[in-house]
C-alpha cells in the first residue's frame, strides 16, 4: 500500500506501513530460504529483532510443509500492519494430525496437540528434532494451527497455553502466526527460556498445559490420563505440569503422575505449577505417602 504525502495538487507517494506479499510454490524441490530472501524480505521494513523471529518462523513452517505435508503446493502470505506482522502458511497435504496418527497411533487430535505442545515430537527423528513448531508457537503473540477439520490456538497473554479453536474447512495444514512489532521478545531469549539453566540453547525444559485435555464434562481423574501426560517427559531434564485453569484433580491421577511414574521414569524434575489450593493439597497428599 502507498502512503500519500505533500500538498493536494502535487502529492508524492512512498511505501506505507501496510504491506502484503502472497506467493504459491510447488513443494517438490522447494528450498525454504529462497522464497524468504527473494520474494518476501525485500518488501518489509521490520525491527531487527522482529525480522529475525519472522525469518525463523517463516523458514521453519515452510520447511515443515516441504518435509512433512506430503502435499504438492504451499501458499505463503506475509502482511505488515501498523502494529503486527502476520504470517500464514497453508499446504495441500494430508494434515498434521493425520500424520501424527499414522506415526504415533494418536487418533485423538487433542492428545496429538498435547504431544506437540511438549515439543520434541517428530515423525522423522533422523532429520528433525521436533523443535520447529514448538518454538515458532512461542515466538508469536497469536498462533493458530488448523488441520484435519480441527484447530488449536495459543495466545501469548493467556498463561494457560493451548486451547481448541474454530477449524477451517480445507485440505492440508494452515498455520497463522502474528508478532507485535513492539514486542520485547527475542529469538535468543525464547530459545534459552527452555534450556535447563535459562542460559544455554539446549531444549531441556518443557511445560505441559493440562487445560488442553480438560473440559466441563471431563476432568483429570484417571491413571490413564496421568500416563498420557507423562508420555515422553523423560526426554527433558525438567517438566513443568501446568494446572492453570484446572480446579480439581482426582487421587488416581495425582498418585499415578507424582508418585508411581515419578519413581519409574527418568524425569530429573517433575514440577507442578499454577495449582489451585485443592490441586496442591492432593499432590501433597500423594507425595507425602511416597515419602512415608
Amino acid at each position: 500500500w502507498l502512503a500519500r504525502e505533500g500538498p493536494a495538487r502535487r502529492p508524492s507517494y512512498r511505501a506505507g506501513l501496510l504491506r502484503q506479499v502472497v506467493r504459491s510454490y510447488e513443494l517438490e524441490g522447494l528450498e525454504e530460504d529462497i522464497p524468504w530472501s527473494r520474494d518476501f524480505a525485500p518488501y518489509f521494513v521490520l525491527p531487527a529483532s522482529v525480522q529475525r523471529m519472522v525469518q525463523h518462523t517463516f523458514c521453519e513452517l515452510l520447511n515443515n510443509a516441504v518435509d512433512h505435508s506430503e502435499g504438492t503446493s504451499v501458499t505463503v502470505s506475509l502482511r505488515q500492519t501498523p502494529s503486527h506482522v502476520q504470517l500464514l502458511v497453508s499446504d495441500d497435504g494430508r494434515g498434521v494430525f493425520d500424520k501424527i496418527h499414522e506415526a504415533f497411533a494418536l487418533d485423538d487430535p487433542t492428545l496429538a496437540m498435547l504431544e506437540l505442545s511438549k515439543g520434541k515430537l517428530t515423525s522423522q527423528p533422523k532429520r528433525h528434532t521436533g523443535r520447529g513448531l514448538f518454538f515458532t508457537s512461542k515466538l508469536a503473540d497469536i498462533f493458530d494451527l488448523h488441520a484435519n477439520e480441527v484447530a488449536f490456538q495459543r495466545r501469548d497473554w493467556d498463561a494457560g497455553g493451548w486451547l481448541p479453536g474454530r477449524a477451517m474447512k480445507r485440505r492440508g495444514t494452515s498455520i497463522f502466526a502474528a508478532i507485535a512489532l513492539d514486542t520485547r521478545r527475542t529469538l535468543e531469549a525464547t530459545l534459552q527460556a527452555y534450556s535447563h539453566d535459562g542460559a544455554g540453547f539446549g531444549f531441556e525444559r518443557t511445560v505441559v498445559p493440562l487445560r488442553l485435555i480438560t473440559s466441563s464434562l471431563a476432568g483429570l481423574e484417571s491413571r490413564a490420563q496421568a500416563r498420557r501426560v507423562a508420555a515422553r517427559l523423560h526426554q527433558f531434564r525438567r517438566a513443568e505440569v501446568d494446572f492453570n485453569g484446572v480446579a480439581h484433580i482426582g487421587h488416581g491421577f495425582a498418585d499415578e503422575l507424582f508418585r508411581v511414574l515419578a519413581r519409574q521414569d527418568s524425569i530429573s524434575e517433575l514440577v507442578p505449577i499454577n495449582m489451585s489450593p485443592a490441586v496442591a493439597a492432593m499432590i501433597d497428599s500423594v507425595r507425602s505417602g511416597a515419602a512415608a
